[in-house]
This record gives structure tokens, sequence and C-alpha cells, in this order.
């Protein structure tokens, strides 16, 4: 989907009184979303254990300051 749909789709889901703050979330959310499927496509990906292991390591490290 381009960029330009998915604003307009997003616009289109949110409610009439919606605010530039509630805007500004969604399309920050919808710029996360993207960025991850697109790291995901690209193999730049690490599996939730691989994620635990590190957090572990830190933590017993005392790195996590």
């Amino acid at each position: 989907m381009n960029t330009k749909k998915a604003v307009l789709d997003l616009l289109k889901k949110l409610p009439d009184d919606c605010t530039l703050d509630d805007l500004q979330y969604h399309l920050y959310v919808l710029q996360a979303v993207e960025r991850g499927r697109g790291e995901i496509a690209t193999g730049k990906k690490i599996s939730h254990e691989e994620v635990k292991r590190e957090l572990r390591a830190k933590w017993q490290s005392g790195g996590a300051q």
C-alpha cells in the first residue's frame, strides 16, 4: 500500500472530532508498523528468544542503568 492511500484510509477511520495529537499518534503507529514490516521483509529481525537472552545477559551483568 502506498503512503498516500494508507493516510487516507487512516483519516477515514478516525472520528470527526479527532485532534491533531490523535492524528500524529496514529501516523506514528502506522509508520512504526510499516518500518517493522520492512525490516522483516529484508531479514532485519531477531527472535523473541534472542531478545530475552540479550536482556537477561544485560540485567545479570548490571548493564541495565
